[in-house]
């Protein structure tokens, strides 16, 4: 089904959100919009809806699962303001959003449906799940100048680290927050701003009309953000995901300087979900 304004979507969407869990992808250009589609609908989500400005064809076998819906992501609605309009007409349904080139890995994924995994996140009384963003790049620039390669993706081993998230509000560091830095956007800050510099991101969760996700990706309700309940380790998920290295090699403060994200710490990126979570990059919990 292709819709040609979130408009006409909306007032169409019980068709398609009715039942979790959600997946929404943004596609902020046209780069393996349709791979990650084709991913997400293997994983088992319910429906998978995807906003853009310029949407390939869906092929007939994801017709069934998958909507497609035109918008200008940048002049007419920014993704968490969709995010947040889906929100609000799915209460206590599960929700995942991610952006085109990007791609979820949790625990067990081979053999276990997304369903299966956020059943048992549930069971642990949990409404969101933390999520890391693995920066993937093409080890040769010159052969895919944009950086991304599906075939020869890397990604960095090492140089992920955490630092407490400060409240000013009470001078302390808040109850199991964390913010989460590595990858490309930690050995490449200075093109960054400070504020795109995390790479942790809640991006599964539980929806509630009155809990609203903010542009830093973390939501108006403070647990939603910890990375674990009070008791035990739960269960944490990656997107892997070309995006930053999309965004150096297309910004032209960057482009020129870099050549190449390829380093000592790269490793080829396997697309399991044991490489993570041998890496520790991801983490099973109480779920075996």
């Amino acid at each position: 089904m292709n819709y040609t304004s979130t408009k006409e979507f909306f007032a169409a969407a019980s068709r398609h959100i009715e039942k979790g869990p959600i997946a929404l992808i943004f596609a902020e250009d046209q780069v393996e919009t349709l791979s990650s589609i084709a991913h997400h609908a293997k994983l088992g989500f319910k429906a998978v809806i995807a906003f853009g400005k310029s949407l390939p064809e869906l092929p007939e076998h994801l017709e069934h699962l998958c909507v497609t819906v035109k918008v200008d992501l940048y002049r007419e609605a920014r993704p968490v303001e969709l995010i947040n309009q889906v929100s609000a007409r799915v209460p206590k349904e599960w929700v995942y959003y991610c952006f085109n080139s990007e791609y979820l890995f949790y625990p067990f994924m081979e053999s276990r449906s997304v369903v299966e995994m956020l059943a048992f996140h549930a069971e642990e009384r949990r409404d969101a799940m933390l999520t890391y963003v693995i920066d993937l790049y093409a080890k040769d620039l010159e052969k895919f100048p944009n950086a991304v390669s599906l075939d020869q993706a890397h990604f960095d081993r090492a140089g992920h680290y955490a630092l407490a998230r400060w409240d000013p509000n009470t001078n302390s560091n808040k109850d199991r927050q964390l913010n989460i830095f590595g990858g490309l956007r930690w050995r490449f800050e200075e093109y960054l701003p400070y504020e795109k510099r995390r790479i942790d991101r809640i991006s599964i969760f539980r929806a509630q009309p009155e809990n609203i996700l903010k542009e830093d990706f973390t939501f108006t309700e403070e647990e939603y953000n910890t990375y674990s309940c009070p008791w035990h380790h739960n269960l944490t998920a990656a997107i892997v995901s070309f995006r930053t290295a999309k965004a150096l090699r297309y910004n032209p403060g960057s482009k020129h300087d870099i050549e190449a994200f390829h380093w000592h710490n790269s490793i080829p990126f396997a697309w399991t979900s044991k490489q993570l979570l041998d890496l520790g990059l991801i983490e099973s919990g109480q779920w075996f």
